[in-house]
Order: structure tokens, then sequence, then C-alpha cells
């Protein structure tokens, strides 16, 4: 996402000109779009953005657990973080 960010800023300050990046070539400034291409198929191949999407969603489950133990008034089995 970062990268995106950074594309988007990159273009707008060369689109209007403004700054030193307006005497960029385009491929510099069209260059973080790349990466971000490459990053999100990486990615997607390796599993990163499923594993993650799987701890996230197990965190959440861990903290429905823990407050519905604490609204019974039993201790959390797991530390919170």
């Amino acid at each position: 996402m970062y990268l995106l960010v950074i594309g988007v800023v990159l273009t707008l300050l060369k689109y209007l000109e403004i700054g030193f990046v307006a005497n960029w070539s385009w491929w510099w400034v069209l260059a973080p779009y790349a990466g971000a291409a490459l990053w999100w198929a990486w990615a997607d191949t390796t599993g990163y953005t499923k594993r993650k999407a799987a701890e996230k969603m197990e965190q959440r489950k861990q903290l429905r657990i823990d407050k519905q133990r604490e609204s019974l008034g039993l201790r959390s089995k797991t530390p919170r973080r």
C-alpha cells in the first residue's frame, strides 16, 4: 500500500511539474506501481495474504472468547495482547 501511495504522490508531482520530481524520467515516477504489482504477486503466490488474514481472524475470535469469559465472570486462559 505504501508503494501505491508513493506512486500517486510522485505521479502528481511529475504531472503538475512541482519540485525536483519534474525533472525525473517517467520511468522513475512509475516504478513504485511496478513495485506494488510485484509485491502483490509475491504475497498472493506465497500465501502471505491468506496467512495474515487467518491470523487476524484468529485474533478476533480469541478476543470474542475472552470478552464472553469476562462477561460470565470467568478468567481468561490466554493473556491479552
